[in-house]
C-alpha cells in the first residue's frame, strides 16, 4: 500500500482509490464554501469598524484563499493519481505547486496593495484621505517589487541560479541603460512629478513653453494623458515636464476680472461719480472678495473715450461660476454709467476741414440771393 500522507493511505483497488479522489474533491468543495461563508461574516464585522486595513485585508485574501484551497485538493489528488498510476507528468507537480502558492502568495500582496490604496483616498473610508497622486505613486512601486520578487523566487523555485540572473542583469544593465535613456528620463520624469506634486490627477494645466493644455487624466510611468478642452487626448513624455514651465490654475485661489471700460469725452464730467459708483458695487458684491486688490480708477485718455479699470477678484474658481459673476458685475456698470446719463464710447473721428463752413453757408443763401438777381423785389412787392 502507497502512502502519499502521514493520513492518507492508497488502495491499489481502482474502487477504493476513486473514492478516496472523490473524498478528496469533495473536501476541498466543502471545505472552499465553509471558508467563503467565513469570511463574509468577518467582512460584516469589518464593515462596522473605522479601520481600512481590516477592509482591505479581507478583500484581498477573499479570492487567494479559494485558490489555495484548490491547489492544497488538487495537489493531494494528483499524489493520489501518481502513487496509483505513476506518470513522469506527475514528476512537476511540486514545483507546480510550489510556483502555484508563489503565485498566489503575489496575488494576495497586489490585491491588499489595490484595496488599501482605494480605501486610503477614498474619503467615505478613511478619517484623512491620503493624496490620490501620492497614493498611486507608493502602489506603483510596490506592485514592482511584488512582481520583481515573485519572479525571482519562482526561478529559484524552478532551479535557476538568482545570483546567476543578478549578475546578467549587472553586466546587461549598462547595455540595457544606454539603450533606453529615453525610457529611463520617463520614468524619472514620473518619479519628480510623485515627489514635487506640480500636478495631480483631475488638476487643469497648461505651460507658456509648449502647447499643453488641459486636464490630467492619469499619470503613468512613461506618459501623462492630458484631456484638452476640444476633448482630444494628448500623450505627454514625463521627460518633458522636467525642462518646462508647467502652470496649474486649478490650484489658483482667486478669478480675476480685469476690464478698460471707457466712456464719452462728452460725458467727462460723470466720471468720479461713475468710478465712485462702481467701487461701492464691488465693495458690496457678495461674490467678489474682499480681502484682494481692488482698483476702480480714471485710468486713461483714449483716441475717443476717457477709459477707467476695473480690477478684482472673484471668490469663485470655477470657470462657469466666474464668467456668470463677471456677466452681473459688467451688467451692473452698465446700470451704474446709464443712470448718470452717460454712455460708453465707441470709436469715431471728427473731420476738420477749413472754408468748408464759410462754403457751406454761402450755400444755404444762393437760393435768396437768385431770386434778387431776377429783377423782383426781395419782399414780393410789386414795385407801383
Amino acid at each position: 500500500m502507497a502512502s502519499i500522507s502521514p493520513y492518507l493511505h492508497i488502495s491499489p483497488d481502482p474502487g477504493i482509490w476513486l473514492i478516496q479522489l472523490f473524498a478528496i474533491v469533495l473536501a476541498t468543495v466543502c471545505v472552499n464554501f465553509v471558508l467563503m461563508r467565513v469570511l463574509d461574516a468577518v467582512e460584516r464585522a469589518t464593515d462596522r469598524t473605522a479601520s481600512v486595513w481590516d477592509d482591505a485585508l479581507i478583500h484581498a485574501a477573499r479570492v487567494p484563499l479559494r485558490l489555495l484551497v484548490w491547489v492544497v485538493g488538487l495537489s493531494a489528488a494528483v499524489r493520489l493519481i501518481q502513487a496509483v498510476e505513476p506518470s513522469l507528468v506527475f514528476d512537476y507537480a511540486p514545483e507546480v505547486r510550489r510556483v502555484a502558492i508563489i503565485g498566489i502568495v503575489a496575488m494576495f500582496a497586489l490585491r491588499l496593495i489595490r484595496h488599501t490604496e482605494e480605501n486610503l483616498v477614498d474619503p467615505e473610508r478613511a478619517i484623512r484621505p491620503v493624496d490620490q497622486t501620492t497614493a498611486k505613486a507608493i502602489g506603483k512601486l510596490l506592485r514592482l517589487a511584488v512582481l520583481i520578487t515573485a519572479t525571482l523566487v519562482g526561478m529559484q523555485t524552478l532551479g535557476f541560479s538568482i545570483s546567476g540572473v543578478v549578475a546578467a542583469g549587472g553586466v546587461s544593465g549598462i547595455a540595457i541603460g544606454f539603450a533606453a535613456k529615453d525610457l529611463l528620463a520617463n520614468f524619472f520624469g514620473a518619479l519628480m512629478i510623485y515627489w514635487d506634486k506640480p500636478f495631480k490627477e483631475g488638476d487643469w494645466i497648461r505651460s507658456p513653453d509648449k502647447e499643453i493644455e488641459g486636464t490630467v487624466e492619469e499619470i503613468g510611468w512613461r506618459l501623462t494623458r492630458i484631456r484638452t478642452f476640444d476633448k482630444r487626448p494628448l500623450y505627454v513624455p514625463n521627460s518633458v515636464f522636467n525642462n518646462i514651465a508647467v502652470e496649474n490654475p486649478s490650484r489658483m485661489q482667486n478669478r480675476r476680472i480685469k476690464e478698460t471700460l471707457g466712456i464719452r469725452y462728452d460725458d467727462a464730467a460723470q466720471m468720479a461719480a461713475i468710478c465712485d459708483a462702481v467701487r461701492a458695487m464691488i465693495q458690496n458684491h457678495p461674490d467678489i472678495d474682499q480681502d484682494t486688490t481692488q482698483i476702480v480708477h480714471f485710468n486713461a485718455f483714449n483716441a475717443s473715450s476717457i477709459d477707467f479699470l476695473l480690477y478684482c477678484f472673484t471668490r469663485t474658481t470655477k470657470w462657469v461660476e466666474y464668467h456668470k459673476v463677471k456677466q452681473d458685475v459688467l451688467l451692473k456698470i452698465l446700470d451704474i454709467v446709464s443712470a448718470h446719463g452717460a454712455q460708453f464710447a465707441y470709436p469715431t473721428q471728427t473731420l476738420q476741414l477749413p472754408g468748408v463752413e464759410a462754403e457751406l453757408a454761402h450755400a444755404a443763401q444762393a437760393p435768396d440771393s437768385g431770386a434778387a438777381g431776377d429783377g423782383r423785389p426781395a419782399n414780393g412787392s410789386n414795385g407801383g
